[in-house]
């Protein structure tokens, strides 16, 4: 799995490894079980500090995408992975909600509504 980072991007640098390796799990990219590098390993990969990753993992872990297992390294969680998609489902359901009740209450359109959702969607990729 190839991690790349963006100095230009609003996201922190640990956001930006948490989301890609959040979409790595969820794509099946990285399978359960599947071993991570070490945190050190992967703050050489990258050129950036072992914090940074730690912070990744972290937050990873908290979200039940890995699991840590000691003296042995982080690895893709054995969990369902359908249950941790429902909940990032969840989420952004709840997002798009609070997206929906501003955008009404401005008069913005469900057409301008699509299409700034399509333009944010394409920009990302």
């Amino acid at each position: 799995m190839e991690i790349i980072l963006s100095n230009s991007s609003e996201k922190p640098i640990y956001e930006q490894i948490t989301v890609q390796m959040k979409n790595a799990i969820l794509s099946e990219q990285l399978l359960p079980g599947d071993a991570l590098p070490s945190m050190r390993q992967l703050a050489r990969d990258l050129h950036i500090s072992v914090i940074t990753t730690k912070r990744a993992y972290e937050d990873l872990e908290r979200d039940g995408f890995i699991e840590t297992v000691a003296g042995k390294g982080c690895f893709v969680a054995q969990k369902n992975m359908e249950l941790i998609r429902e909940e990032q489902l969840r989420i952004v359901e709840e997002q798009m909600q609070a997206c929906v009740d501003t955008a009404r209450s401005s008069g913005i359109t469900l057409a301008e509504l699509t299409q700034i959702l399509n333009l944010l969607y394409k920009e990302e990729s």
